[in-house]
């Protein structure tokens, strides 16, 4: 048995407590935005907010979530639907290509900024290490630049 919290409804759920929290929200909970890439923590497709911090879902056990806060793609946006700043600045940069890999980045850039609110081209390459086959990495850059110059008013 495992209770934590995802996308802030409590959730109570008897799996394995080796589990991979990827297949935990994907089979047992329906939500769909973590993706299956690499299976090894490397491509950044499956990545989640674990008490804010981004990590791989596919390589977090059920047990590793116990009494967590965990946050998907889908429990970014406000109740209204209101969108991030992230979310918003991927839109207005027209980030995805394909999509495949775009919530883990997402998710990714969200801890990115909740840490350094102002980050340099540098740091954003040094933080987020998720993988896009599309290369639409010139856009998340300017996304990120634009989402912290939202959240700072500017």
């Amino acid at each position: 048995m495992v209770r934590f919290t995802v996308n802030t409804t409590p959730i109570t759920l008897d799996v394995p407590q080796d589990k991979p929290l990827l297949w935990v929200l994907r089979e047992d909970l329906g939500l769909l935005g973590p993706k299956y890439g690499c299976g090894v923590a490397q491509c950044g497709a499956c990545r989640v907010l674990l008490n804010g911090e981004s990590v791989p879902s596919c390589m977090t056990f059920a047990a590793d979530v116990e009494g967590a806060e965990v946050v998907t793609i889908e429990g970014l946006a406000a109740p209204d639907g209101t969108l991030t700043a992230v979310q918003q600045a991927w839109i207005d940069e027209q980030v995805p290509q394909c999509g495949f890999c775009q919530p883990g980045f997402i998710i990714a850039a969200t801890a990115l900024l909740e840490s350094n609110p102002a980050p340099t081209d540098a740091e954003i390459d040094d933080s987020i290490t998720n993988i896009c086959r599309c290369g639409t990495y010139p856009r998340i850059r300017r996304a990120i630049h634009r989402a912290a110059a939202t959240l700072a008013g500017n």
